[in-house]
């Protein structure tokens, strides 16, 4: 391979650059991928060296420990109480007793049943006006999720009592070296002060861990169940059936092999889709910026407005009536079949290959304005004396563009179409409410369309076939996927690589 910055490379042409280029990008996918499993194993080990420094940590602070000290391990915040620390010792006693009550009533109970998620469904008894009417007895959907919320809390205790020792460890060296440690009233200032980053960051992290990890974490297990429109709780069970589910979706062991074919198809179709989405609305929202922007241009401003009216118009109301538009029946054919052009409706939304066009197509007018805001501040921060060295040395205008602006744009702007890339790979609107996924085919299963992307898919999966334990699967691998492109394509930017080197 030739150094970017050889002399040899650089007496290649345009082309020949770019397919270098490109090259190398496919060549430095595997070594990206290579180092990040690299880091990922680095963090593991990393992980469990820190478990284990912490463990004899905690084994050496109960041999050297004093009295209090050694009581702390078993009441919480005991050596706090009597060291004068009793705010501490407040919050950590009253945690314990939260957690033993919260186990005794509550949480024993799910943890049990988590090994088979439940015994009985319902069973029919006899009330007291002698009538049969169903009784409800185990849930499986209840016993996963609070045993799922009953392991956090005993991850949140363990993590809480390893602090509890590690204070009363540090608490009792200082008083051995003559210093005192913290009251309750130099916590609460620390709170305000030199801690006040814990303050903070509290609530969100609290909001991150109830709102994103659980239920990350949940779907996980669902994933690894039966849980679909046969096993519905309440009035039936579900259980464990190990990675039959992942099998199913990839093809190793599958009746028909249907899902892991519909998987397949959904996924390059993803892919191809936010492929073009994102690049379509990049390049074109750079053309529209550097019209606007030409010297001589008039009414710039308002352009840019109605631009910026199709980012304020609602996305459901735009594309609900764009799908009306481009109906089999609707204006769009009206107009064509009025003007002679056609004689035959243009079938927009359902063909197959047409379909995947049009919301493609259709895309373009919902993405360009916000890429041509972006692309408008960034342009005018491009210095002036690139462009006017550049026309000296008789560059023209499309040697420019290639060699200064584009350069420019996609050093500042990486990021920006990595993010736009992953959430187009996740962009529900356009697709549900442009087309619904259509048009359909017996091909697929789950309800899937030509249309459809893993998303849209695992909606349909949810909501019309209940069949959520598939639907977990699919959103597992499309975090796989999401995750996996991410994480190569940004560690290869130019953006992180070149940070501090760019002219």
């Amino acid at each position: 391979m030739l150094n970017r910055d050889s002399l040899d490379f650089h007496k290649l042409n345009g082309l020949q650059k770019l397919l270098y280029k490109f090259l190398w990008f496919l060549l430095s996918v595997p070594a990206g991928m290579v180092s990040i499993i690299k880091k990922g194993v680095g963090g593991i080990v990393k992980f469990f060296k820190s478990v284990i420094s912490v463990i004899k940590e905690t084994v050496r602070t109960f041999v050297k420990g004093d009295i209090f000290t050694r009581i702390s391990y078993f009441i919480m915040g005991f050596g706090q109480l009597f060291r004068g620390q009793a705010l501490r010792g407040i919050l950590f006693l009253g945690f314990q007793l939260v957690f033993i009550l919260y186990m005794l009533f509550f949480g024993i109970e799910f943890i049990s049943k988590l090994d088979n998620l439940g015994d009985v469904a319902a069973v029919t008894v006899i009330n007291e006006y002698g009538l049969e009417v169903i009784e409800y007895r185990d849930n499986s959907l209840k016993i996963l999720l609070y045993g799922t919320l009953t392991i956090f809390f005993c991850i949140g205790y363990i993590y809480t009592w390893f602090v509890n020792v590690r204070q009363n460890g540090k608490a009792q060296s200082l008083i051995e070296k003559g210093i005192r440690p913290k009251s309750a009233r130099d916590d609460i200032r620390a709170l305000a002060d030199s801690q006040y980053y814990k303050t903070l960051l509290a609530l969100p992290l609290t909001g991150i861990l109830v709102f994103t990890v659980i239920p990350l974490f949940f779907m996980i297990l669902v994933a690894f169940t039966n849980y679909d429109y046969t096993h519905l709780p309440p009035g039936k069970l579900f259980t464990w059936v190990g990675l039959a589910n992942f099998k199913n979706l990839l093809g190793v062991q599958a009746s028909d092999g249907k899902f892991a074919f519909t998987f397949g198809e959904i996924l390059v179709w993803t892919l191809l889709w936010a492929f073009f989405a994102t690049f379509t609305n990049y390049l074109f929202g750079i053309l529209v910026a550097l019209l606007i922007n030409k010297k001589g241009i008039r009414f710039k401003k308002g352009f840019r407005t109605l631009l910026v009216i199709t980012i304020a118009v609602p996305q459901f109301v735009s594309l609900l009536l764009i799908s009306k538009m481009l109906a089999d029946d609707g204006v769009i054919n009206g107009v064509l079949r009025d003007l002679g052009i056609i004689t035959q409706g243009i079938k927009w939304l359902t063909d197959p290959i047409l379909a995947r066009i049009t919301v493609i197509a259709v895309n373009l007018w919902l993405g360009i304005p916000y890429t041509m805001l972006i692309a408008t501040g960034i342009l005018m921060n491009i210095p002036a004396d690139l462009y006017e060295s550049a026309r000296i040395d008789g560059a023209g205008g499309i040697r420019r563009f290639t060699k200064i602006t584009m350069p420019y744009m996609l050093f500042v702007t990486g990021p920006y179409l990595l993010t736009t890339f992953v959430g187009n790979i996740n962009n529900f609107n356009v697709i549900y409410l442009l087309t619904g996924g259509a048009p359909k085919t017996t091909d697929f299963t789950g309800g899937a369309g030509y249309t459809d992307l893993l998303i849209t898919w695992l909606y349909k999966l949810t909501l019309t076939d209940n069949d959520y334990k598939m639907a977990a699967v699919i959103g597992i691998m499309t975090f796989v996927v999401v995750a996996g492109i991410s994480l190569v394509v940004y560690n290869l930017s130019s953006s992180v690589k070149n940070e501090e080197n760019f002219q």
